[in-house]
């Protein structure tokens, strides 16, 4: 299997969200946030996982540890945009049909504050 930007992004996206679902004291954490913040967060952290891919494919350190190549221009950038929609799309469809445990459901329930999901 050939390994391409699109999977690339896949694959950093699921273990992202994987990382938020499962790690201890991480997912009880960010299980408390509103989904509003969750998903401003999980964005921010995408983008830059996109501009640390952008920046390494300029230096040429990406084709050199991956193969991966991306152009520093403008068509490397559209592609670099289009990479991290990908990355998006799996990052939230592994979260949304991960198993939330027992004790994300506890902290869900009990976090209040501006930023988690007991405040409204």
């Amino acid at each position: 299997m050939e390994l391409t930007p699109e999977l690339l992004a896949g694959a950093v996206a699921i273990i992202l969200s994987l990382l938020f679902s499962y790690i201890p004291g991480l997912n009880t954490w960010y299980a408390g946030l509103k989904d509003e913040f969750k998903r401003l967060l999980m964005l921010g952290l995408l983008v830059l996982v996109a501009i640390v891919v952008y920046a390494l494919a300029c230096w040429q350190l990406l084709e050199d540890l991956t193969g991966i190549i991306l152009t520093c221009d403008r068509s490397g950038l559209i592609g670099m945009i289009r990479i991290l929609v990908v990355a998006i799309i799996a990052n939230q469809s592994v979260y949304s049909i991960s198993h939330r445990t027992e004790a994300v459901r506890e902290a869900k329930a009990a976090r209040t504050g501006p930023i988690y999901a007991g405040d409204e």
